[in-house]
């Protein structure tokens, strides 16, 4: 009876030991600042500049497209062709390159007038926008559905520039150089402007050597 008395009367202390231990080892990190250390990430890069590019396009129309396209590829004359339709969204962006510009082509006349020969308008960009675009349906693909799919893709993507060049976005490029471009110079320069295409001299072909 003793022995059980006196583990009864031991255990509040025992208790409160291990109380004493939980508040401890729960509460050591904040007092002492010896947080549980995080494993240690290291990071290289290796980043090498291959190209700097002067850029002087100013984009001045942006063509929208969508499209049905039937990629048909014949595979052999034993079986079916293989045959792929893509619904496409693409665009192409007509621009003026003045990177072109040089000296002789801003010719000063007087204090009124400046006249500016610009660069050819060209297709700066033309691209499929993948996010809005899918394939319709695959017929015959005998297991090259992924080959099938980016040759079709790549001739949707191609056909987007010939689109816009059918559409006109050359000549709209320079109409729309002269509604944008000539009141921003008139008013840089304090003149008027005047806009010309511009035109350079080819070197004459050499006969060939008999």
């Amino acid at each position: 009876m003793s022995l059980i008395r006196f583990l009864f009367r031991l255990l509040p202390l025992l208790l409160f030991i291990l109380a004493a231990v939980f508040i401890w080892s729960s509460f050591k990190g904040s007092w002492f600042g010896s947080e549980e250390k995080q494993p240690e990430v290291i990071v290289n890069h290796n980043t090498i500049l291959t190209t700097v590019e002067e850029l002087g396009r100013m984009e001045l129309v942006r063509y929208n497209f969508k499209d049905v396209v039937e990629y048909e590829k014949d595979v052999s004359r034993w079986v079916p062709n293989s045959k792929v339709v893509l619904v496409v969204t693409g665009e192409a962006v007509g621009c003026v390159d003045f990177a072109k510009l040089e000296e002789q082509d801003i010719r000063f006349y007087g204090d009124s007038l400046v006249q500016i020969s610009l660069p050819e308008p060209e297709v700066c960009y033309y691209k499929i926008d993948h996010s809005k675009s899918k394939v319709f349906s695959k017929e015959n693909t005998y297991f090259q559905d992924a080959d099938l799919v980016q040759e079709s893709y790549r001739y949707a993507e191609a056909n987007v520039k010939e689109a816009a060049i059918n559409s006109g976005i050359l000549r709209q490029t320079t109409v729309n150089a002269e509604k944008v471009l000539k009141p921003m110079l008139e008013e840089i320069t304090g003149r008027k402007v005047v806009l010309v295409p511009q035109r350079r001299m080819k070197n004459p072909e050499m006969p060939a050597k008999r």
